[in-house]
């Protein structure tokens, strides 16, 4: 889908004003009155604010219930009641994946979000159902965005054998990343867990990322336990901890050895700037060297009503969580939204420069703090030089329409 695309009258990175000239799905002119050569089409910003297109680093695309009828939520307050209750609904309610999925990326990429990193339930109820529909999205919107897959044993891994050969058949078929959950509060088998997954990322050569909802010395336990792993088998810079709820202890003496050591093993953290619960230290984690990105979690999902899988207002809430209050610390909050995720997906190329693929959006705003504040609608996003979406519409999927307000029953 690489085309080529003269952008009109942008401020890139909310700069001097410039055009920005695509060839092949490349950046690969910045300038004032730039020439667009003889068939190359025009966009004409007027002024708006050009920014590199948005990366949701953790998302659960098989989740989503966006567009389909409102299901009062009554799941239980514990993580194994929402896990249980999940797992129920799945087939009561129809929650199709590969139809869900494809609802989702649409409502990305119309917010400028090209490129995402999403968990995939793999269990012994499930099977790999959910995994084969967000495959067939993958594959259909290959030309829209770009979609990395993570192996994630949501029910537990340990708890429920058969879960890991299904996970082993997953990664064969198209995973790019082995996933984990809470060893000790979900599995109450830390190394058994941390030894079956590294056991795997050994085996097929992937990446990891682990759930760690684990609070305090629970979650530092654990920690110390990948720790270990990593250095013993050579991975570092191959790991991620998402949510990282024990970084967010208000005790320096357990927070900060763990921060030094993330730091050491170039271990990346994902963080989605919750509300309700204890959060890593953003500013605290980036001046230590440590990798840091975001992701709009669920969207609209059996666990929670909210989420809309808009990046640029996730760091909004990054900015809100952490105290980011001066225009600097603004933009930093859209940095781990953007080069943050790409660093952790490993995106070469995605970067608003000469030489990077033309992966980018404009909004009105009159620079990046505004941008973050206001998160204004995307009036044009762009992949690869090929207009995707327009005022808020994805262009080439079929875009969610206000989602009908009809109650239903609850699954028996």
């Amino acid at each position: 889908m690489a085309s080529d695309l003269l952008i009109r009258g942008g401020r890139p990175h909310g700069l001097a004003p410039a055009d920005i000239l695509v060839r092949e799905g490349k950046v690969v002119a910045m300038g004032p009155c730039l020439q667009p050569p003889p068939g190359v089409p025009v966009e004409d910003v007027h002024g708006a604010l050009v920014l590199p297109s948005l990366v949701e680093a953790h998302t659960h695309l098989d989740k989503s219930l966006w567009d389909m009828p409102w299901h009062a939520n009554t799941a239980g307050p514990s993580l194994m009641d929402k896990i249980d209750h999940e797992r129920h609904a799945r087939r009561a309610w129809d929650i199709d994946p590969q139809r869900q999925s494809a609802r989702q990326v649409a409502l990305s990429v119309a917010q400028g979000s090209l490129h995402i990193l999403s968990h995939v339930d793999i269990d012994t109820d499930q099977g790999l159902w959910c995994l084969e529909g967000v495959l067939a999205t993958r594959e259909r919107c290959r030309a829209l965005v770009d979609i990395q897959l993570v192996a994630f044993p949501q029910s537990g891994l340990m708890r429920r054998p058969g879960t890991l050969a299904l996970m082993d058949q997953a990664l064969t078929m198209g995973c790019e990343w082995v996933g984990g959950l809470d060893p000790y509060a979900i599995d109450r088998d830390p190394k058994g867990q941390l030894d079956a997954i590294f056991a795997l990322s050994q085996k097929h050569g992937r990446p990891i990322d682990i759930h760690l909802h684990e609070p305090e010395e629970m979650g530092a336990l654990t920690l110390d336990l990948v720790f270990e792993r990593v250095r013993a088998l050579g991975l570092q810079g191959q790991v991620t901890i998402s949510h990282a709820f024990c970084l967010g202890s208000a005790r320096s003496e357990l927070v900060e050895p763990l921060i030094a050591e993330l730091a050491a093993l170039d271990i990346a953290v994902m963080t989605t700037g919750p509300a309700g619960w204890s959060a890593p230290p953003l500013k605290r984690l980036l001046a230590a060297g440590v990798r840091v990105s975001s992701g709009s979690d669920g969207v609209r999902d059996t666990w929670k009503h909210y989420g809309n899988a808009d990046m640029l207002e996730r760091a909004t809430f990054l900015g809100l969580r952490n105290r980011l209050t001066t225009d600097a610390d603004m933009a930093l909050a859209l940095e781990v939204c953007t080069h943050g995720g790409a660093q952790v997906m490993r995106l070469h190329g995605h970067g608003l420069a000469v030489g990077k693929d033309a992966d980018l959006f404009t909004v009105r705003a009159e620079n990046i703090a505004h941008a973050v504040a206001a998160h204004p609608p995307r009036e044009l996003v762009v992949r690869r030089g090929t207009v995707v979406a327009r005022n808020g519409q994805c262009l080439h999927l079929a875009t969610p329409s206000p989602d009908p307000i009809v109650f239903t029953k609850e699954p028996a």
